[in-house]
Parts: structure tokens; sequence; C-alpha cells
């Protein structure tokens, strides 16, 4: 017969991982936004707006960073890099919180 052992942990772990799902799911949300914009979504549609309420403002100070002169090369680098940045900072986060 075999014995359970509990591994009891702090929060600290739960709160790193917890942290870093949330900026995840910011990244994800630039992501699907850029996504609807290069397959050119209809404007209209509830998702799209719902979309684009959450992303305009994650994406902070990157929009309008570069001007390519390509509307879609300008979304995939202004809004990609906005989702590479939640990625890096949920990172660092998780990595402070988790020590």
């Amino acid at each position: 017969m075999t014995t359970r052992r509990w591994h009891v942990t702090s929060g600290r772990g739960t709160a790193a991982r917890v942290v870093f799902g949330v900026t995840a799911i910011f990244a994800l949300i630039e992501a699907v936004y850029i996504l609807l914009i290069v397959l050119d979504a209809n404007t209209t549609n509830g998702f799209y707006t719902f979309i684009q309420s959450l992303a305009e403002p994650l994406a902070l100070f990157f929009p309008g960073l570069f001007a390519t002169g390509n509307y879609n090369l300008d979304v995939i680098l202004n809004y990609g890099l906005a989702g590479v940045f939640w990625l890096v900072i949920g990172s660092i986060l998780a990595r402070i919180i988790g020590r």
C-alpha cells in the first residue's frame, strides 16, 4: 500500500502563475486582434468590437510606434510588440513573486 504525501507550498508559486496567466491572456487578446484585422474581419461584428475594446487599451503606447505605410504590417508590429511586452512583463513579475 502506498501513502500519499501532500506537498505543502507557499502561495507565492500560485500567485506567480496567476500573474503570468493574466499577462498571457493580455498577449492572447492582442494576437486575436491582430488576426481579426489581418484577416479582414467584419468591423461591425460584436466579437470584433469586444476584442477591439480590450486590445486597444492593453496596447498601451505601442500603436503608432511604427508607421511603415502598410496598415496590416503596422498592426502586426505595433500590437505584436504589445503582446510580447505583456509576456515579458508577466515572466519578470512571476520570477519576482516566485522567489
